[in-house]
């Protein structure tokens, strides 16, 4: 901008004052062989060595430029076609957009040049006559011109810009910098001289004026015309009227009071405006003839520059801004620029380059699946609660990817000091370190990593524990992790004292994993932690890329994490992932949202984040399969029954509660997306079973959230049948029931239970010959290969049977006769050549067959010995 009144005395003054008249004489003949220097490139004398000494060459620069965020039409998801990228936000350190000279208003050029630089197609750089007449008029307080061609203009614009925008200054750097570019110096001023001589002698008229119209400050943080005309207009650049395009370069000289963001500039606008037109009627571009008619003039001065005439665009900047349901989405993309390799080399120069902006980040983000899940949130969990702090939040992971598909919160993002109470700046759905809070307790959200740990060790799905057992001992829990510290107190491992819980269902009796995962029994669960080393339970975890929120506490390992009641806090997107992998598998994606980095001036693609995926190396295929195929019983008869979307693709899933209900989830994944609902207190910690969200129950509203986004999700990804368990892993370790026949019951209780790890069940009495009360037979039978922890039903003995006499061979009225005698009851049945099925026939009358079989152990008050004999050709009975 052109040095103000004091400025410019101030100038010439000090220069009369410390070099006398011999030096201002120095310094004008200076700027008059300024071009000649120019041109030939001959020094004129000593007096401009000065001159000579500065830097000649600077490169046009237009500065800041806006970034943009921008999500991907599903319909046509080719990354290739920006015809169908959709912008949802605009992000930039200054409000700049810079656009070709072509899309920029001629009446704009034209009050460029009339308004600040009539001479601007016939001088060099430098208006050596303004600058004559300047510095006499300085001198004899006849004038005030400042005598800054357009061109000087743009050198200080981007000598200012390329202080802004240096990394390595610090902003009281910056602030100097700045400050000397705008100092009433005469070296500043003979450089700004030299260097407008050179961008003269290195770029076109028209680039310069395109340059100077794209850097010129037009207010605040706006710069540039095409940001100007949108931020007072509401239009673009190419679209503004004459008074219009007036008004806009009436900023330039004087933003602070000439800007149309503030109705008292009104009136110093329109003085500086009005002068514009006039002299776009009289010089225009060429100096010969007006580029507006006088009448166009005279109506152009006739509009009143009123809030009527100034049409401000609404609020467009920023995540705060950004198409409603994509506050947070913006966010998150934001925070992940410093990891963008394609930006830079370090964060800082990443940081640096997203800050000088003109890129555009393509989300791997499904526009139809958010605006559902958005809607979908906002519905079940009004955002205007105002009985409790209700939270809540969905994200959707692609298995095999790691692609961020949904992030979807039930409130508005704001980043203001005091956003009401239906928005808030906390991501619910992420990390903290990206912009998320602390994370919640997963509740039984964790079982599946005890799961995992489980089969890995080779357990099976089979083995079944006793649901009674309500209190264990810590210290019983083996860990093999070094010890936690919390709050600068080492809290174990090794762990101790006992931990009593309670089974959500009030379950009892015998439950197998399979049963106890699709119940989400936590006795179960317990005891199944105590089977492995607690340290590897971490292990798992952190191999499916979860971990505590908070981004500086280890995942604990104390026995009660088994059912998601300790210190860990997760955040939604990290289970998603977590169990992404699950279902892929056990291989892990790390989440990404960034598909590709656009060039906006170029056009050029970049590489988004790229993919990260790897087999876990704590959970195998088929670890993961099998942990998979106890999970479907989850969502079909078990706890996450209401959350299956029952359209065709299978899922997998689990709930978790914690304690007191403060927070719910339901994660659920099909072989194509996994996600995550979390439904809470914010602050607080009303019980959501204990109150009703519209008319439901609080505590069911994860399910409400979960199975219509679930519905949307696989009308888009369709997901198959998952990969069968393996065989060996639903037994696990097997083991032999025991010999106990002929045992006391009592004895065969210790021998089942004590001995074996299995569980004894009296099955009652049974007909056999052994002494009375002694085991009979089991069930399953001695000698099979059952799982840890199999209910053995065992059956003791009435001492009631005797053998089956032996009828076969004997004509059929003999052998009825003699099996009356011993007690049986006798069925008959006659068979004739057609029965024998090509065997020789044998005698008439001749019994073939009996059940039971001779010789077998039988109770004759409660047997029928059916007996088959011969009759030739027609069976008559």
């Amino acid at each position: 901008m052109p040095a103000q009144k004091s400025t410019a005395t101030s100038l010439f003054f000090g220069v009369l004052g410390t070099l006398g008249f011999s030096a201002l004489a120095g310094l004008l003949v200076t700027v008059l062989v300024a071009p000649a220097i120019a041109v030939s490139g001959v020094a004129a004398n000593n007096t401009v060595g000065i001159f000579n000494s500065l830097p000649e060459y600077i490169k046009l620069d237009s500065g800041s430029q806006q970034n943009t965020i921008a999500v991907v039409d599903p319909a046509h998801p080719d990354l290739t076609d920006p015809e169908h990228f959709r912008d949802v936000a605009v992000i930039y350190k200054q409000n700049r957009e810079e656009i070709p000279l072509d899309q920029i208003s001629p009446y704009l050029q034209c009050a460029a040049i009339a308004g600040e630089d009539r001479r601007f197609y016939s001088h060099g750089g430098v208006d050596v006559p303004s600058l004559i007449r300047a510095a006499v008029g300085q001198v004899t307080h006849s004038g005030d011109s400042g005598a800054s061609t357009l061109s000087m203009q743009t050198v200080r614009n981007i000598l200012q810009q390329q202080a802004l925008n240096d990394p390595t200054m610090s902003e009281d750097a910056k602030k100097a910098e700045i400050a000397k570019s705008l100092a009433p110096t005469l070296d500043r001023k003979l450089k700004e001289m030299k260097l407008a001589i050179g961008l003269e002698k290195n770029y076109s008229k028209d680039e310069i004026l395109q340059g100077y119209l794209n850097i010129a400050g037009f207010g605040g943080n706006t710069y540039g015309v095409q940001a100007a005309a949108q931020q007072y207009f509401s239009k673009s650049a190419a679209d503004l009227t004459i008074a219009e395009a007036a008004s806009l370069i009436a900023i330039v000289q004087y933003p602070n009071l000439r800007d149309l963001s503030d109705p008292s500039h009104y009136a110093a606008n329109t003085e500086r405006r009005d002068v514009i037109l006039t002299a776009m009627a009289q010089w225009g571009t060429t100096g010969d003839t007006g580029c507006i008619t006088k009448a166009e003039r005279d109506e152009a001065i006739a509009t009143p520059v009123d809030t009527a005439f100034v049409v401000p665009a609404p609020p467009s900047v920023g995540c705060t801004n950004a198409d409603p349901g994509y506050g947070f989405v913006c966010d998150y993309a934001k925070r992940v620029v410093p990891q963008l390799a394609a930006l830079g080399n370090t964060p800082a120069e990443r940081s640096a380059a997203w800050d000088r902006g003109g890129y555009k980040l393509v989300l791997t983000i499904n526009p139809t699946l958010q605006d559902a899940a958005v809607s979908t949130a906002s519905e079940w969990a009004p955002k205007d609660e105002d009985r409790f702090s209700l939270g809540a939040a969905a994200v959707s992971v692609e298995v095999g990817t790691g692609n961020i598909l949904v992030m979807a919160l039930n409130k508005d993002f704001n980043e203001s000091l005091n956003p009401p109470t239906t928005s808030t700046a906390v991501n619910y759905a992420v990390d903290f370190a990206h912009g998320g809070s602390q994370g919640f307790q997963p509740g039984s959200t964790y079982k599946p990593y005890v799961l995992l740990a489980f089969l890995a060790a080779g357990h099976g799905l089979g083995e079944a524990f006793n649901a009674g057992i309500l209190e264990t001992n810590q210290a019983e829990y083996g860990d093999s992790c070094a010890p936690e510290t919390f709050d600068g107190k080492v809290i174990g491992p090794p762990w101790g004292g006992k931990y009593t819980f309670h089974n959500d269902a009030n379950e009892m009796g015998s439950f197998t994993v399979t049963r106890g995962t699709a119940g989400s029994v936590n006795s179960v669960f317990l005891q199944m932690a105590k089977e492995i080393d607690q340290c590897d339970i971490r292990k798992v975890a952190e191999s499916l890329g979860v971990h505590n929120a908070n981004g500086t506490d280890e995942l604990s390992t104390r026995p009660s994490c088994a059912i998601g009641g300790c210190e860990n806090n997760l955040a939604p997107l990290t289970q998603a992932a977590g169990f992404a992998a699950i279902a892929g598998g056990g291989v892990y994606c790390a989440p990404i949202m960034i598909a590709q980095v656009i060039v906006v001036q170029t056009g050029d693609p970049l590489p988004g984040e790229s993919p990260n995926c790897a087999q876990s190396a704590m959970v195998s295929p088929s670890v993961a399969n099998t942990a998979a195929y106890a999970m479907e019983g989850v969502m079909n008869g078990g706890t996450g029954s209401v959350s299956n979307p029952r359209d065709g693709t299978p899922y997998i899933g689990k709930t978790g509660t914690t304690d007191k209900s403060v927070h719910t989830w339901m994660v659920g994944s099909s072989t194509r997306v996994a996600t995550a609902v979390w439904v809470g207190n914010i602050t607080g910690n009303q019980a959501l079973r204990n109150i009703k969200v519209l008319g439901q129950q609080a505590g069911t509203l994860r399910h409400r959230i979960f199975k219509p986004i679930a519905i949307e999700i696989d009308k888009i990804y369709p997901g198959g049948a998952f990969p069968a368990p393996d065989p060996a892993l639903l037994i696990g370790n097997p083991i032999e029931v025991p010999n106990v026949v002929g045992l006391t019951p009592e004895a065969a209780k210790e021998s089942i239970e004590t001995v074996s790890e299995l569980v004894y069940e009296d099955g009652g009495t049974v007909d056999s010959d052994l002494p009375l009360g002694v085991v009979a037979s089991t069930d399953p039978a001695v000698g099979s290969s059952v799982p840890r922890g199999t209910t053995i039903r065992v059956y003791t003995s009435n001492h009631l049977a005797v053998p089956v006499p032996n009828v076969v061979g004997m004509q059929h009225a003999a052998a009825k006769t003699n099996l009356e005698a011993a007690h049986y009851t006798v069925t008959q049945i006659c068979i004739s050549d057609a029965d024998l099925g090509g065997n020789p026939a044998p005698p008439p009358g001749q019994v073939v067959s009996q059940d039971p079989a001779a010789g077998t152990f039988r109770n004759p008050a409660t047997t029928t010995v059916t007996i088959k004999w011969y009759q030739p050709v027609i069976c008559t009975p």
